[in-house]
């Protein structure tokens, strides 16, 4: 089961909301309704990427145009004709190019070759799993500076130091950033670290 996916909204250089993207509309149609400096730009946390937000019409209309129907989980390719595979089951069928050789290794295991195939990746994201959440970590972080702090001093060096994993090297050049931007990009870029003091 995956976390929920949260966001985080800045007004300039100042976060004014982080959380559930409902929470996070609400937050910044308040700032924007009562006059925020600005920019006003939300950033999916799970991307480091800006998320655009319509927050036209009252709050409540903001705020259900970004909450999920009850019934939207279904996807929407199970919806229409049905083809090959499992729908009901979450299975889809895509082609898969291999040589003859993986073929004939992929028939002969127990189950054919979907089972194979399956067993095979969940065994690579088990293996995995830590170096694919740590390269997912740099890539919001990498994102989120670039939008937010592009042209801020110390942005080169700090990129290359996140790509690194140099936390202390990437506190030393973000020292210059205001506060809440600085904090959010070491969260995003090392979330297994605690924030030094």
């Amino acid at each position: 089961m995956t976390a929920p996916s949260t966001y985080t909204a800045f007004d300039g250089s100042c976060r004014i909301a982080s959380g559930p993207l409902p929470e996070v509309t609400l937050a910044v149609k308040q700032a924007i309704d009562g006059g925020a400096a600005g920019p006003v730009l939300t950033y999916d946390d799970a991307t480091g990427r800006v998320v655009d937000l319509d927050i036209n019409g009252a709050p409540a209309d903001a705020v259900a145009r970004v909450t999920p129907e009850p019934d939207s989980a279904e996807e929407p390719a199970t919806a229409g004709a049905r083809g090959r595979g499992r729908p009901k089951l979450g299975v889809v069928a895509r082609e898969v190019t291999l040589l003859p050789r993986h073929w004939e290794w992929l028939n002969s295991q127990p189950g054919g070759a979907s089972v194979a195939l399956r067993k095979l990746v969940e065994e690579a994201r088990r293996v995995s799993a830590g170096a694919d959440r740590l390269r997912q970590a740099r890539e919001a972080a990498y994102h989120f500076m670039a939008a937010a702090g592009g042209d801020l001093p110390g942005y080169e060096e700090a990129i290359r130091a996140l790509f690194a994993g140099d936390r202390g090297r990437v506190v030393g050049c973000l020292a210059a950033w205001p506060p809440d931007l600085r904090d959010h990009a070491l969260k995003l870029g090392f979330p297994d670290e605690r924030e030094a003091a």
